[in-house]
């Protein structure tokens, strides 16, 4: 204990020091949001090694069930597909049609192939690290999905990695959500808790569905392409308000073992961003010379 308390005599000014800088370093990253994205942009670099080291590990253990459920996956699909050409092909007699819409709809995405190598699924804000960024093509605001349905929204980028905003984050997760079949859309939304399970808001009264239906995205924003699997409904509430839905949805994603992902790029955002900002501009150009 003398010992103990003759060393911090003799070097408590270095100690208040180093205490100082550490306060102060916390401080200007935490309530700056310029030197926080700084910030966390090199250190993402870093970081992302690390995690792409530990995720390697992870994945060598893994790779035998995830190549099973792919290889069950692209069967059902396989036959999905020829049975919905065939159906085609019987109601309008032309068998090649269907595959030229659908690879007019593809035409209009490209898909970024990537891995998660950092991930968590217990906290409010979860966050997911991927291994591919700018230099790959994957800018913020990207979608993001793997072979069971949604995943997440990019958010911030560095020139090798990417920090994903999943499904699973309480407070920035937001995605247009529709009933396949049915056309009635809401906004899904995860309040924490369990990580298999998220609502889908703002039903519209009116709207006709039961227990078992699919949720897809609706597709009325440039992030996510329609059709891209969400979940099932397990139950319907009635909103505070009385005047909407609240679906309960089993997510369709599974994101306690996600491990390869792909970040959609859709050709046409940048065009029809630059056409809505112009129009919101002149309805204020309007309103402010009324």
């Amino acid at each position: 204990m003398r010992n103990l308390l003759d060393f911090l005599q003799k070097y408590h000014h270095w100690l208040i020091f180093i205490l100082l800088e550490v306060v102060s370093g916390v401080l200007l990253f935490k309530y700056n949001s310029y030197q926080n994205s700084v910030f966390f942009s090199s250190a993402n670099t870093v970081i992302g090694k690390i995690y792409q080291w530990e995720s390697n590990v992870f994945s060598f253990f893994n790779y035998g069930r995830m190549n099973e459920e792919l290889t069950l996956r692209n069967f059902y699909l396989e036959r999905q597909v020829d049975q919905l050409r065939r159906l085609y092909d019987d109601l309008t007699r032309d068998t090649t049609a269907l595959e030229r819409t659908g690879l007019e709809f593809l035409s209009q995405y490209e898909v970024i192939p990537a891995k998660v190598v950092d991930n968590s699924v217990h906290k409010m804000e979860n966050l997911m690290t991927i291994d591919k960024g700018r230099a790959d093509g994957v800018e913020p605001d990207m979608g993001v999905a793997c072979g069971n349905g949604v995943v997440g929204v990019v958010y911030l980028v560095s020139d090798h990695y990417a920090v994903v905003i999943p499904v699973l984050n309480a407070s920035s997760s937001r995605i247009s959500c529709a009933i396949r079949g049915r056309g009635y859309f809401g906004y899904l939304r995860w309040y924490g808790e369990d990580p298999a399970v998220a609502y889908v808001e703002d039903v519209p009264r009116h709207a006709r569905f039961k227990l078992g239906d699919w949720i897809v995205t609706s597709g009325f924003s440039s992030i996510f392409p329609s059709g891209v699997m969400v979940g099932q409904i397990e139950q319907a509430y009635n909103s505070r308000d009385g005047l909407s839905y609240k679906l309960k949805v089993r997510l369709s994603t599974d994101f306690s073992c996600v491990r390869d992902v792909c970040v959609i790029s859709d050709k046409g955002i940048a065009e029809r961003a630059a056409l809505q900002k112009a129009a919101a501009d002149s309805l204020i150009f309007k309103q402010q010379n009324r």
